[in-house]
């Protein structure tokens, strides 16, 4: 049948409404899910793009489809607390594999571009990869600063912790998003959401 491996591969992403990411929902009625996250950051970093430093050099759709594919990995890898260092250890290998089998179920190039847009994404040296990240990392965090916080505070995440994983990444890629980053921390902190 024509389209077959698109419409498996479609199908297959329908498995991301399942996974629940450590991440509650505005109003922490209940967990977020990778889905729910993914259309998130895509619409944010079309709204953040005109803040990103190398902005001349980024392209806002490689962006948008680097993120919109870069967390296919949870259906089978699951999502990682990014917080969570023991979790962390072996990440790379495990969403790797979960790229390669995913992302194969479709035909060539098209297996092959984003299987590379994938790799682009982790390695976070490109300016696309480096904004992508920034987004995915901010928007988590927004949600807990404006949120009550209850992932980190169930965690016991601590200031420090934030500003290594968040805040290094968002300050990369842009000035006023590290900005709004400093002032939405200091919130969180007087706020008790971190754990000083």
């Amino acid at each position: 049948m024509v389209l077959e491996k698109e419409i498996n591969f479609i199908l297959a992403l329908d498995e991301l409404k399942n996974v629940n990411r450590r991440n509650f929902n505005l109003d922490n009625s209940r967990r977020e899910n990778t889905a729910e996250h993914s259309w998130q950051i895509v619409v944010f970093a079309q709204i953040l793009w005109p803040y990103a430093k190398d902005k001349k050099q980024i392209d806002l759709l490689r962006v948008i489809k680097m993120l919109s594919i870069h967390d296919v990995v949870e259906i089978e890898a699951g999502d990682t607390f990014i917080f969570d260092e023991s979790a962390m250890t072996g990440k790379y290998e495990r969403e790797l594999a979960a790229a390669k089998k995913t992302f194969g179920i479709l035909n060539e190039p098209l297996s092959s571009d984003f299987l590379s847009l994938w790799i682009e994404f982790e390695a976070e040296e490109t300016p696309d990869a480096v904004f992508a990240c920034a987004v995915d990392r901010i928007m988590p965090f927004i949600l807990n600063v404006y949120g009550d916080g209850v992932s980190w505070t169930e965690a016991g995440i601590q200031p420090h912790q934030v500003e290594n994983i968040v805040g290094k990444a968002v300050r990369k890629a842009s000035e006023e998003m590290g900005e709004a980053f400093d002032i939405l921390l200091r919130k969180a902190i007087d706020e008790g959401k971190l754990e000083s």
